[in-house]
């Protein structure tokens, strides 16, 4: 039992190589937001409503550029395993042009329809004024973050190769710059500290749209400067060209990926929505208890990442099925295992973390209640998150479809929907109902892990 879920020193070596520059990237750039968060919530409860209905929206156009890339990517990383630059330099151009498409679109949406979405998210109980001051500080917070679509689309097409390709570190070292970029301007610009202006919500934007150039220039110049290391990036610009079979496989095999991405963060905002009609108190405590959650849910997320990596390059070198499930089957085990750690760390800071915030009494205990929540389902989401990558890396992005998004809104939604509309119940039954749905998922993953469809190289 010992050896058939925990793997040698080999093992371990070959995944904390992949995944601890992404942790690392991920903890700063999630404790940085944590902090950010904070320094808003010191501005008032209020501003800090907005600011975070703002970023719930922004998370369902940050997946999509993710889910665009992570399309690609399943062929980046099995060009990769077989040696293929031509390839890669394929896949990277498809990244650039679908991502600044979705920036494009992306923006345009969130210009025209900046009110309507914001005020879906201020119709629970609560003082109307109140609810007219927080749709006020989004829309003067997304105004600013607009200007950093293009930027943070193009970086994500550049880092998402990089680590397909097997090369974490600079994307790390362009992230963490970034979010400390990020940290910096937010001090100056939000509490108008070194003569700087007081600019509050728009200071938060304004710090965190430049740290998204910074990271674009990071990463692009290191890869443009060191070619002779990424072979991709030479002559990447001088054609459009995409192989017509290769833009087809990407198309049938990745685009689901991108559909899968909105619509699952669209069903999270959806959920968002159903919880905040419990009362206006909801927000500021989701946002609290989020916020904790995703510094959490950094290690596992990492995790799934490596997953889909080292899956991916063992598929694209033709590794025997044996090996291949052997080799997933302990990445899921330490991918559960560090989601139990970080749940069990998240529970006992549940009642202290709440009280950073400059908010009521009433909001802190709700925060609490919902952190411990999240604490106790986030193994469950470790599990469901590697099976995902795992399923994702053989080309299995159909089944992932229905696995993760339509799961969501066939399921997930129309219960939290119909909860708040037909019952009176509270927020807390609401939330918990919801969460444990990710159990339900754990045993349809189980099933799709054992039938093995997923085992196929798709570059053969």
């Amino acid at each position: 039992m010992f050896h058939h879920y925990i793997g040698d020193k080999a093992f371990y070596r070959n995944l904390f190589a992949i995944s601890v520059p992404i942790i690392i990237q991920n903890g700063i750039t999630n404790f940085v937001s944590l902090l950010d968060n904070i320094m808003v919530g010191q501005v008032g409860t209020v501003p800090m409503s907005g600011v975070s209905i703002v970023n719930g929206l922004l998370f369902v156009f940050n997946l999509c550029v993710f889910g665009a890339s992570s399309g690609a990517g399943i062929f980046t990383a099995q060009y990769h395993g077989s040696h293929d630059d031509r390839g890669i330099r394929y896949t990277f151009r498809f990244k650039v042009y679908i991502c600044l498409l979705i920036a494009l679109l992306g923006g345009l949406i969130f210009v025209f329809g900046d009110e309507l979405l914001i005020g879906l998210y201020l119709t629970g109980e609560g003082d109307a004024a109140v609810a007219a001051s927080a749709m006020e500080y989004g829309k003067r917070y997304l105004k600013i973050m607009l200007w950093g679509f293009f930027p943070f689309a193009l970086a994500n097409a550049y880092s998402s190769t990089l680590r397909e390709t097997g090369q974490t570190f600079v994307p790390m070292v362009a992230g963490i710059s970034a979010v400390f970029v990020n940290l910096a301007l937010n001090y100056v610009l939000i509490f108008g500290h070194f003569g700087a202006p007081k600019m509050g919500v728009e200071g938060a934007a304004l710090a965190t749209t430049i740290s998204r150039f910074v990271e674009l220039a990071i990463v692009a110049w290191w890869t443009h400067r060191h070619a002779v290391r990424n072979p991709f990036i030479t002559g990447a610009y001088r054609s459009l060209y995409i192989p017509g079979n290769l833009l087809r496989d990407i198309i049938i095999k990745g685009m689901p990926l991108l559909v899968n991405e909105f619509l699952w963060a669209s069903g999270m905002a959806v959920l968002n929505q159903c919880y905040s009609t419990c009362g206006l108190d909801v927000v500021p405590a989701t946002n609290i208890s989020s916020t904790l959650y995703n510094v959490g849910s950094v290690v596992y997320i990492a995790m799934g990442s490596a997953v889909g990596i080292i899956m991916g390059q063992m598929l694209g070198a033709n590794r025997s099925k044996a090996e291949i499930q052997d080799q997933n089957r302990k990445l899921i085990a330490a991918a559960v295992f560090f989601g139990g750690i970080f749940g069990l760390a998240m529970a006992s800071v549940s009642v202290v973390f709440p009280r950073i915030y400059n908010t009521t009494d009433s909001v802190r205990t709700l925060a609490t209640m919902l952190i411990l929540m999240n604490s106790a389902i986030l193994p469950f989401n470790s599990y469901t998150n590697a099976t995902y990558f795992t399923l994702r890396s053989g080309g299995q992005t159909m089944v992932t479809f229905l696995f993760d998004s339509c799961f969501v809104w066939g399921f997930c939604v129309p219960l939290a929907w119909g909860l708040t509309r037909f019952t009176g119940i509270g927020i807390l039954p609401l939330f918990a109902i919801c969460q444990a749905t990710d159990l339900i998922k754990c045993v349809l993953g189980s099933i799709m892990l054992k039938q093995g469809k997923w085992i196929q190289n798709l570059t053969a």
